[in-house]
């Protein structure tokens, strides 16, 4: 067993367990860290251990969120379970989008678009993105509270005000009067709040993340936030759809590296088994920060991130590899 591949791949087990969750693509920058950290393995178990290690970075989700995903949780009553099965229908429909086109385009998709390039556009187009959203959000916050639609009442007890599209979340409290100008709100400040139809336009915009670089987790939190969503509900309603979608995936990765002709000694599964430990526990770390984070910051330091990395990215590729000759 070679100890410096298991170190590999824990490496690659961090770098899957942050940015999973964070709005920066785990799949970009597992693609650019393997440009620089080579692990010594075949094409085809790469690939298949590129998505197949999300596993790890999902399982924390279950863990964390399992007294509310669980509808036969014995501290629910009926009511509790009907609307637990409820959003287990909203996060199906959600997904629906990215299986039917994901599916049938998967191997075409990863043939031209798992390369440097596209995967710093696509940093770089969404973290403009999530500026002029973020930007557009605050307008609209300061327009409202001109309005008076939008007063401090609502901002120190989470109260939405008759006829106001936007609105605090519940959790708010008046120390969030010292952090107002990067206040969490929107229309749907519950997951009870999240319609059918909000649910099926933030799965269809998940259809975004099949580009490499572009993040599932960013696109469905900028169709959220589009949407009416607070950064808290699309920031969770990101990470339940993940379930069924990485799930689905990792099981489709397994079984076409058996198809051809993959097998797992006692190497494969120890880098496997490692990546995917890594991936979860700094998973439960990076989900329980992001939820605090999202509740009084907004998402410009991610685009600014992206930009900025996008461009690292597109310089090393185009003018330092040339000019080094690497």
């Amino acid at each position: 067993m070679d100890i410096i591949e298991l170190l590999k791949s824990a490496f690659m087990g961090l770098v899957e367990g942050i940015t999973e969750w964070l709005p920066v693509s785990s799949t970009g920058h597992m693609i650019l860290v393997d440009e620089f950290v080579k692990m010594n393995v075949s094409e085809t178990f790469w690939n298949m251990f590129l998505v197949v290690i999300q596993l790890g970075a999902i399982l924390a989700v279950c863990v964390l969120f399992f007294h509310e995903l669980n509808p036969f949780s014995p501290s629910k009553g009926k009511e509790g379970r009907h609307d637990t099965w409820v959003l287990w229908g909203k996060i199906v429909l959600g997904c629906i989008p990215a299986a039917a086109i994901g599916l049938p385009l998967n191997d075409w998709m990863e043939e031209h678009f798992y390369n440097a390039p596209v995967v710093a556009l696509a940093l770089i187009v969404y973290g403009v993105l999530f500026i002029v959203i973020e930007n557009w959000r605050a307008s609209k916050r300061e327009e409202m509270a001109v309005a008076g639609s939008f007063g401090s009442r609502a901002v120190v007890s989470g109260e939405r005000p008759a006829g106001a599209h936007f609105a605090a979340p519940a959790t708010a409290t008046a120390e969030d009067e010292d952090d107002d100008e990067n206040l969490d709100f929107g229309s749907i400040v519950t997951l009870e709040d999240l319609s059918w139809k909000t649910a099926l336009g933030i799965g269809c915009f998940q259809v975004l993340s099949l580009v490499p670089g572009t993040s599932r987790s960013g696109s469905t939190i900028i169709g959220g936030l589009l949407l009416g969503c607070t950064r808290s509900v699309a920031s969770k309603f990101t990470f339940f759809l993940a379930i069924p979608v990485m799930f689905g995936a990792s099981a489709l990765k397994l079984v076409k590296y058996f198809i051809k002709g993959g097998t797992f000694g006692t190497n494969e599964i120890a880098i496997l088994g490692v990546g995917c430990a890594v991936a979860f526990v700094v998973s439960l770390i990076a989900i329980k920060w992001l939820m605090g984070f999202v509740r009084r910051h907004d998402f410009k330091c991610f685009g600014v991130y992206r930009i900025i990395l996008g461009i690292v990215v597109l310089a090393y590729f185009f003018v330092l590899e040339p000019m080094l000759g690497l």
